[in-house]
């Protein structure tokens, strides 16, 4: 049985990241900076300047230096204290979201940046941009909110006569106007628990992968969804059908 009904598409909520900082600054340069442009995880999306971030950097090189001199102490408690304060320091920084890279490059070159540049977590498209050259900041503040268009969701209507026969796993064929002829395969994922009063239907949700961003959010789509009813023999006796499950 094929159930056939219209949808949108939306976007997929599990691939969907805010950015923020967890320490106060203010914005020196700004390498994204409008919204709906497409950025790749790894790619720089700003600069900020933190005093609470020098100060931490200094502490770490003074750590990094202490444990590099007292590390061969016959004492052991004054190796293991050096060790641990340079853990301490790493680790603040760490908390703060500093990568290791950064780590790592701040012990070998023992120079301390005034400007720390913010790298985009994920691949994807900003969809709410709140930060601005020279901005001051605080954590958690929503600076950037990007969303991964890789896969997408699309919403469509289930009458309540059809809503036993749906379940997360069947698979779907979307069409659109915007591509003639050309069919979308995805599955269903998810069912809610509850009606609309005014439609009496309900918003079943199926995904689609969208490797080539063809599919746009709030795109209208044509949607069949394939019901498996099970196999059935048929025995033809003296020109009669008998079927059986």
């Amino acid at each position: 049985k094929s159930i056939r009904t219209v949808g949108r598409v939306t976007l997929d909520e599990t691939r969907t990241e805010q950015v923020h900082t967890r320490f106060s600054g203010w914005i020196d340069k700004l390498y994204v900076d409008y919204t709906l442009q497409h950025v790749k995880k790894g790619e720089p999306l700003f600069s900020i300047y933190s005093p609470e971030l020098v100060s931490t950097q200094q502490e770490y090189l003074l750590a990094l230096r202490s444990n590099e001199i007292l590390s061969d102490s016959e004492f052991p408690e004054i190796s293991g204290g050096a060790n641990s304060l340079l853990d301490a320091a790493k680790r603040r920084l760490e908390l703060w979201d500093i990568s290791a890279g950064q780590i790592r490059e701040l012990g070998e070159t023992g120079r301390v940046k005034d400007s720390l540049v913010i790298y985009s977590p994920v691949s994807g498209v900003v969809i709410e941009k709140n930060v601005f050259q020279n901005m001051y900041v605080e954590p958690g503040t929503n600076l950037y909110t990007i969303a991964d268009h890789s896969n997408v969701w699309v919403e469509v209507d289930i009458y309540e006569n059809e809503i036993p026969l749906v379940k997360p796993g069947d698979h779907a064929v979307m069409t659109l106007q915007s591509f003639p002829g050309e069919e979308f395969h995805g599955e269903v994922t998810f069912m809610p628990p509850h009606l609309d009063m005014k439609t009496r239907t309900a918003k079943a949700r199926l995904e689609f992968a969208n490797p080539d961003m063809k599919l746009l959010p709030e795109m209208y789509a044509d949607v069949s969804i394939d019901i498996p009813l099970g196999d059935k023999l048929s025995v033809i006796h003296n020109g009669v059908d008998a079927s059986f499950h």
